[in-house]
């Protein structure tokens, strides 16, 4: 069973396309992260949610 570690983040308005963009992509990049869900409130402030695997270690004897 794969288990998931999630992050949700709350993004302004006031944040260009580009800027989330580029935000969510370094988050992909350099820690792993996918984006589970993006949704956009009639105000235009964005919620979204990302997540990533957790790994888990086994001992082995």
């Amino acid at each position: 069973m794969v288990e998931y570690e999630f992050w949700n983040l709350a993004i302004d308005r006031t944040q260009s396309r580009n800027a989330v963009c580029h935000m969510l992509t370094q988050a992909a990049e350099y820690h792993g992260w996918e984006l589970d869900r993006l949704r956009k409130d009639s105000s235009g402030r964005r919620t979204v949610r990302l997540r990533r695997k957790i790994i888990r270690m086994r001992v082995t004897v």
